[in-house]
This record gives C-alpha cells, structure tokens and sequence, in this order.
C-alpha cells in the first residue's frame, strides 16, 4: 500500500521550521524595554531622559522571570526571539495538521 504524501503547505511549514532551527539561536520569552530613574539629582535621568535596559520576559516552573540582556547581546536577543517565535507557529500549525490525520483517521 503506498503511502500518502504530504500536502505543499505541510512540506512548506516543515522545511521553514528546519531552516530556523539550523540558524544560530532560539529564545523563548518576550522582549521588554524599561526606561527608568536611576536617583541621582545630577544625572540626565532627573530631567526626563531615562535609563534604558532590555529584559527577556518568560515563564519558568509557574513563576515569571525577568533575565537582563546586555547592551551588546541587544540586537541578537531580539532575533533569537523573534526566531523562536516563529518556530513556535510553525510548530503549532503543523500539530494542527496532525491532529487532523488522527481526527479522520487518516495518515
């Protein structure tokens, strides 16, 4: 009995999840900017222009947790989540397709 084939679409979303996990980096949370006051009366905070700082937010073992991101890992965090992101829904989508090959019993 031959086996029935893939449709495009399946193929389609197999070969870009493949394509992202063979890049470098996958980071699971969301990017968040906070712009605070730091304290000191000298400093330009004082007058309005805050500090800048960006955190990775996630979810671990029930609780949310906040990782600071360097100045220098900035630009490569922000792509790394991204890219997760993306494998995510495109992990998600092809789930969709099986769950429907088990729905109507079909391969």
């Amino acid at each position: 009995m031959k086996k029935p084939g893939k449709s495009w679409q399946e193929s389609a979303w197999r070969r870009r999840a493949l394509g992202l996990l063979r890049q470098d980096g996958l980071m699971r949370g969301n990017v968040s900017v906070r712009r605070r006051v730091c304290g000191k009366s000298t400093c330009h905070c004082a007058q309005g222009e805050r500090h800048e700082a960006m955190y990775v937010v996630y979810r671990e073992a029930g609780r949310t947790v906040q990782l600071y991101v360097p100045k220098e890992f900035e630009q490569r965090v922000r792509r790394w989540v991204k890219r997760y992101g993306e494998a995510r829904e495109l992990l998600d989508k092809l789930s969709g397709v099986y769950e429907a090959k088990v729905r109507r019993r079909r391969d």
